[in-house]
């Protein structure tokens, strides 16, 4: 219930979502902005976001810790490419050591967001989890940080397969993983090629009669090294702080290097990693039907393999690779166009993702709601026609947590800017006009299905979201604020037309 007779609570800001982007968020602002009230809303019962929801065998980082891990909080595991747990516990560390846990508020779902011209601030509507239903409440800030990433964690991609119904066996999606799924003798089928797939499959085989992942069309797998034979001998040599700054350079320096080489010698890129991919498989018919996609490599994300571990499992004979398209599901597995059928006790749907722009946050002005799709983002972080609102959004060819560290700490300069100007809020506002661009440059199934929902990206600085960490860190917090963020008391609202 919503008892609106009492002054809502008022903070400095908000931050939304405790996962790995929210609490490094809370991390920067109590640290340049101590004397802030702020507080961390959390639509979970428990923090760590991805890390904490997705519990499928295997769930493990797809890049390496350094980068992943904080630059405030060196990465002490063993093993660079780590498992959920341990990146859970990392993050649970983080909030634990610097009082971030007492900041959360859990099972806090912000369903409403309207920002007062008159009085300078968002009004927040947020559900509670109570036994009966949810309850609501109101909550007021002058700033509002959406830390909840892009992807929909209740509903995910999963296509209406022709025939489910008629599988005699079980369905089960990776994002809700039944604890007490048993594959010990089963044949199962992984419908799907991305990071979840390439995950799962050497996961479930070792236990599984035959793990089969069923891919309409290839998709890059690089083999890495799970341990960083390099970064452990800095690590023995070196302070932890000095050794975890140092494997972060390194590794920075090699990840973009080695996207940078990928994207313009494509030719020379492909040869390198089906090379790579023959010389662990010892089968160039295999790589050049299963393992050779059309497009060149980072036109969509790799994925890695640690250690080589999903081809270690075909190897083995534990798992295979079969490239078609299904026709229909049927009691005893699923029928291909082809018209074979891949018998299946188990048909794990790793379709993917879908994505939702800020945790489904709606935000409105003074009542009226904004489109989000005809916004431009300013820095990556900031969008025009809202002010006081920042997003973190993280790299798609590197670590996320790059990104959105930069963007924390960009939230802090704007925040001092605020004080240091006098002024109650800002806005991002071009001069002259911008080319749009999607959001999200990234020529993947999941980006296409939804990108059109999102705010766009410019063709020029600052309204271009780049993906190079090293140019973002020269300039992002070297920018002028005052030359694109307008002071404002009543905002005039800019989109696409505008």
């Amino acid at each position: 219930m919503t008892d609106t007779a009492v002054v809502p609570e008022h903070l400095d800001v908000v931050i939304v979502g405790a996962g790995l982007s929210g609490i490094g968020a809370a991390y920067r602002l109590q640290t340049e902005h101590p004397h802030r009230s702020y507080a961390v809303l959390e639509a979970r019962a428990d923090l760590g976001g991805t890390w904490d929801l997705f519990r499928y065998p295997g769930i493990r980082s797809d890049s390496d810790m350094f980068t992943l891990g904080y630059p405030f909080k060196p990465w002490r595991a063993a093993r660079s490419i780590a498992d959920g747990a341990s990146i859970l516990d990392y993050i649970r560390e983080t909030a634990e050591e610097n009082g971030i846990d007492r900041r959360i508020r859990y099972s806090s779902r912000v369903i409403g967001a309207d920002w007062s011209s008159a009085r300078a601030h968002w009004r927040l509507t947020i559900a509670h989890d109570g036994p009966d239903g949810p309850e609501l409440s109101t909550l007021t800030c002058a700033f509002l940080y959406a830390c909840a990433g892009y992807y929909d964690y209740q509903q995910p991609h999963d296509p209406a397969f022709t025939g489910r119904d008629d599988f005699a066996g079980t369905v089960v999606h990776p994002q809700f993983w039944p604890a007490d799924l048993d594959v010990r003798d089963k044949r199962v089928v992984v419908i799907g090629s991305g990071a979840t797939a390439v995950t799962l499959v050497p996961n479930l085989a070792p236990e599984a009669a035959h793990v089969t992942m069923l891919q309409r069309t290839p998709t890059w797998i690089s083999a890495v090294p799970g341990r960083d034979k390099q970064a452990d001998k800095i690590r023995d040599l070196l302070p932890a702080g000095l050794a975890h700054r140092l494997i972060r350079t390194k590794n920075i320096l090699f990840n973009i290097g080695f996207y940078q080489y990928c994207r313009r010698r494509p030719a020379a890129a492909r040869k390198l990693l089906t090379g790579l991919t023959t010389r662990i498989l010892k089968d160039d018919k295999l790589v050049a039907e299963h393992f050779t996609p059309d497009y060149d490599p980072w036109d969509q994300r790799l994925c890695a393999a640690p250690d080589a571990d999903f081809f270690k499992a075909m190897k083995k004979g534990k798992a295979s690779v079969v490239t078609e398209r299904i026709d229909t599901f049927v009691p005893e597995g699923i029928r291909l166009e082809s018209g074979r059928t891949l018998p299946a006790d188990i048909i794990v749907t790793a379709t993917g993702l879908r994505l939702l722009a800020f945790g489904g946050i709606a935000p409105s002005v003074d009542g009226t709601q904004v489109e989000l799709s005809e916004q431009f983002v300013w820095q990556g972080a900031m969008l025009t026609g809202l002010p006081n609102f920042a997003i973190c959004v993280g790299y798609t060819n590197a670590s996320w947590t790059l990104r959105a560290d930069l963007t924390s700490r960009l939230v802090c300069k704007v925040l001092t800017h605020l004080d240091r100007t006098g002024a109650p809020a800002v806005v991002p506002e071009p001069k002259g006009a911008l080319t749009e661009r999607p959001l999200l440059d990234l020529n993947a199934g999941y980006v296409l299905r939804s990108i059109a929902a999102f705010p766009r990206q410019g063709n020029r600085h600052p309204w271009r979201v780049r993906q190079n960490y090293l140019l973002d860190a020269l300039i992002t917090l070297r920018t002028d604020l005052g030359k694109t963020l307008r002071p404002v008391h009543r905002v005039r609202e800019f989109t696409r037309n505008g």
